[in-house]
């Protein structure tokens, strides 16, 4: 009966340790990500997941056109940004 409880609280401690080191980063990165993408703004300076510095020069549903040279405007999907570049980075 006790070998019973021990591998019962073997699982649940499993369980646990799965859930905070696995599960709960992952949602807490995807709810940044989410905030990111709502929070773009036309003349907004980003980088993208591949490397590429570009301003926000428009944004449609799922898209972001980035400037990223004089007369080079690429567009990107907007989960491929990866961060706002800060004043002065």
């Amino acid at each position: 009966m006790n070998q019973q409880y021990g591998q019962l609280f073997s699982l649940v401690l499993l369980v646990v340790a799965f859930y905070f080191l696995l599960i709960r980063p992952q949602v807490k990165r995807q709810k940044e990500q989410q905030q990111l993408m709502a929070s773009l703004e036309v003349g907004d300076r980003v980088v993208t997941i591949g490397g590429m510095y570009g301003t926000i020069v428009a944004l449609a549903d799922d898209t972001v056109d980035l400037k990223v040279a004089e007369g080079v405007v690429v567009t990107y999907a907007r989960s491929a940004v990866a961060r706002k570049v800060e004043p002065g980075e």
